[in-house]
């Protein structure tokens, strides 16, 4: 992945603050994507990881992304800090 950020909810490139979600001072966070964070807190709190991993294909197929782009997606989601435990403020 190199220096690449990643949302470590949705594994989204976050290539631009335009993508970054907000915490609850409204500073912009440095982890998570503004689809999956909003006002410090995630904007699907009781997602599972397959509930993620379902999510990401509905919307994928939708914007008819390749296969291969959906399966690098969602094979790095179990490495992401929401889904790893490392977000101690993360459910799983």
């Amino acid at each position: 992945m190199g220096n690449r950020k990643f949302c470590q909810s949705c594994s989204m490139p976050l290539d631009n603050t335009a993508l970054l979600g907000t915490e609850k001072d409204g500073s912009f966070s440095q982890d998570y994507c503004k689809y999956c964070y909003q006002h410090g807190a995630f904007t699907h709190p009781g997602f599972s990881l397959d509930d993620m991993k379902q999510h990401m294909t509905s919307l994928m197929d939708k914007q008819k992304m390749p296969e291969d782009i959906l399966e690098a997606a969602i094979s790095r989601l179990p490495h992401l800090k929401r889904w790893s435990g490392k977000d101690p403020g993360s459910i799983r």
